[in-house]
């Protein structure tokens, strides 16, 4: 106990020696030979995760949930369909009165169980039903369609049933069966000058297995 007490203060006695030395110095530093210009002085500090393998996971399913790059999954599709017809926007209004992100006319709206516009524009989770069941119903009424034509070739586009399904969103059934059984002769556009070859070549490949044909699908109010 004692040695380590007179080890403290010739250690202390040492330190104050050498700031008397240095501070009666005649000698000065000259600062003009120093400078920080062209130095990257932007320093941020990272915050490490006290558990990296929970914060990896964080990131990873931040990732799953946001990341654009969706590839080919049935969520890629529809929010890619989005994305077109809206850019994704809930509330958007078109001039023909088409509604929300995915840009349903009220008579598509009615066929699979909503009636009331405001209510529809101000639910997304709703919206998302009915994009739900407006598929799966042009999926019903496609049936025979997706098996005679997928992996076919039209007009230089090779038929996918993401590809059809993406074009009954945008035409209706009926246009996409005319397409398809004339071959590509009867190619129906919309107001805005669309076509189905279009759709049918954009939405070319996603995976829609998700969706089941259902003749009697509707999207449940909330």
């Amino acid at each position: 106990m004692k040695k380590s007490i007179a080890s403290y203060l010739i250690l202390s006695l040492t330190i104050c020696v050498l700031l008397y030395v240095s501070l009666s110095s005649k000698d000065t530093i000259d600062l003009s030979k120093y400078s920080t210009k062209g130095l990257e002085l932007n320093y941020t500090v990272s915050q490490e995760p006290t558990n990296t393998h929970e914060n990896d996971l964080a990131f990873n399913d931040a990732n799953r949930l946001f990341s654009p790059y969706l590839g080919k999954s049935f969520v890629g599709f529809k929010e890619a369909l989005a994305f077109k017809e809206s850019r994704g926007d809930y509330s958007s209004v078109n001039t023909l009165g088409h509604l929300g992100k995915y840009q349903f006319g009220m008579e598509t709206l009615k066929m699979i169980g909503i009636y009331n516009p405001a209510q529809f524009l101000s639910n997304p989770e709703l919206q998302e039903k009915a994009f739900i069941a407006n598929s799966e119903r042009n999926k019903w009424i496609l049936r025979r369609d997706i098996k005679n034509f997928v992996g076919k070739k039209i007009n230089g586009v090779v038929i996918t049933e993401s590809g059809i399904l993406a074009a009954a969103h945008l035409a209706g059934p009926g246009s996409v069966k005319n397409y398809l059984r004339s071959y590509g002769v009867e190619d129906h556009e919309d107001s805005y000058g669309t076509s189905v070859k279009y759709y049918m070549k954009k939405f070319s490949g996603y995976d829609t297995s998700f969706l089941k044909p259902n003749k009697k699908a509707k999207a449940a109010s909330i």
